[in-house]
């Protein structure tokens, strides 16, 4: 597949300010301050072809975003390559602009006071667009968005959801090739992250549109993304298939079973097993499927009680994405 993006070798470092306790070495500080190098990216290589969608997850100082504005060139990297649909971004970022689009969750780019209407044809003659398929493309946008009803309001009326999707809107209007999304559903309720996850998918299935997104919500993973890359402490962790990450990381399954009688054996001795909770009716277990197969607990379970239904469930993305990061402390 045709590669749109290439990192090799990537390094990014910032000096630091050394902290002195003591009053003396406060003042020495004020005036002499000593510096550390501090490394938020290490060296990490990866690629994605067009049309992918990544996720690009870790803990918060992990590197993602710094990641993220070396790859928009907004950062100059201390060593390393990177190409961005065959530029360099720190050396042809005008080039670029016209090439990607962003959506940074906590910075908006919409004027704050105005209506995103007037946002959309500043950028449209930003961007140099033909009159005639801007506002086609326009007209596009705001169906897909859903935002006609209040898109002529000034932006500092609208909710968190209205805003985020005129945001969006902003920064497809130029038709990117590429679309870098920086948590750009914080905040937002279960129905406009639904809304926001659909039209990117959308927007990925009929304009080829490659996204790369960073975030802390497992949906995002779940609904937007093919493919996963952790990074933690500057350095990927791992790099693949969503179902891949899942199979690695997921190292247990959730029972729920519903009973026939309300005799439920306490002393339920399955090793890899763990009772979750306990009801009249109703026992939930924690099945480790390393040590012991989910076959193996269901035909054990079907011998001790009589079952009236049950239901296995995976393990979910939230707790899979928080036991890597406990690991990589």
């Amino acid at each position: 597949m045709e590669k749109i993006i290439e990192v090799k070798n990537l390094n990014k470092e910032f000096l630091s300010k050394i902290k002195l306790s003591g009053f003396r070495n406060s003042l020495k500080a004020l005036f002499k301050p000593d510096y550390q190098t501090m490394k938020a990216v290490d060296s990490i290589s990866f690629s994605v072809a067009k049309g992918e969608k990544i996720a690009f997850i870790g803990p918060n100082g992990a590197g993602k975003s710094t990641t993220i504005k070396m790859l928009t060139g907004i950062l100059y990297p201390s060593s390393g390559e990177i190409e961005v649909d065959n530029l360099v971004p720190w050396h042809d970022r005008k080039k670029l602009a016209f090439k990607i689009g962003t959506v940074f969750g906590q910075k908006p780019q919409l004027w704050y006071h105005l209506p995103a209407m007037d946002t959309f044809y500043l950028f449209g003659k930003i961007y140099e667009l033909d009159q005639a398929k801007f506002q086609k493309r326009l007209e596009f946008l705001i169906d897909k968005f859903q935002v006609r009803e209040f898109v002529n309001q000034p932006v500092r009326k609208l909710s968190l959801g209205q805003r985020m999707r005129c945001e969006m809107i902003a920064s497809l209007i130029h038709q990117p090739k590429i679309l870098f999304l920086d948590e750009p559903t914080i905040g937002l309720d279960v129905v406009a992250k639904q809304q926001l996850r659909e039209v990117l998918n959308l927007m990925n299935k009929e304009e080829n549109t490659t996204i790369f997104i960073t975030s802390h919500d497992a949906g995002d993973l779940e609904k937007i993304a093919d493919r996963v890359i952790v990074i933690d402490r500057g350095k990927v962790i791992f790099d693949g298939t969503v179902k891949s990450f899942k199979e690695k990381y997921a190292w247990y399954k959730l029972i729920d079973l519903q009973l026939a009688d309300n005799h439920i054996n306490t002393n339920l001795n399955l090793k890899g097993v763990k009772i979750l909770s306990k009801e009249k009716l109703n026992l939930k277990l924690e099945v480790d499927i390393k040590k012991i197969s989910v076959k193996e607990v269901i035909d054990k379970l079907l011998n001790i009680y009589q079952i009236a239904d049950i239901t296995i469930a995976e393990m979910p993305m939230e707790e899979i994405i928080a036991n890597i990061y406990e690991k990589n402390k």
